[in-house]
């Protein structure tokens, strides 16, 4: 694997993972929200990777999804889609509440801020474990220039 193809996987990675963290914090900041434009709760948000190939011909591209260990076929990731979260509203009573129905309960939305904290490390986990391998092809792009000197 190239230095360069190193560097371009691990940029589309903190792309990826940038919206991700956006994502999550979007879900965090609207964890309250019982009203939308669209009508209800606000409905938590996913980011859905996918795997970017790279330009092989057909029958590699085909060798290279029979065979794991080969990675020649794979240029990266990206955002496949944002998708909403099917998990019905949490339902609580509170009767005293703007948005409450007849019955005195009002929908919340489907976001567990411990959930989001979680994956909220995770991406940042990703996304600096990234950081780490661009800053490690650059020393070893400097060391290669010094020994060409």
């Amino acid at each position: 694997m190239s230095i360069s193809r190193a560097l371009r996987i691990s940029a589309s990675a903190l792309t990826a993972e940038r919206l991700r963290m956006d994502v999550i914090s979007n879900n965090v900041a609207n964890s309250q929200t019982t009203r939308t434009a669209e009508g209800g709760p606000y409905k938590r948000k996913q980011v859905v990777f996918r795997a970017r190939e790279g330009k092989l011909p057909p029958i590699q591209r085909l060798r290279s999804k029979l065979d794991y260990g080969d990675m020649k076929g794979l240029a990266g990731v990206r955002v496949a889609r944002v998708m909403e979260d099917d998990s019905g509203p949490l339902r609580v009573y509170e009767p005293s509440h703007p948005d409450a129905d007849e019955d005195g309960f009002v929908e919340y939305p489907n976001v567990d801020v411990a959930t989001e904290m979680v994956d909220l490390m995770a991406a940042s986990r990703a996304y600096q474990a990234n950081v780490t391998v661009i800053q490690t092809a650059k020393r070893m792009l400097q060391s290669a220039l010094q020994i060409g000197q």
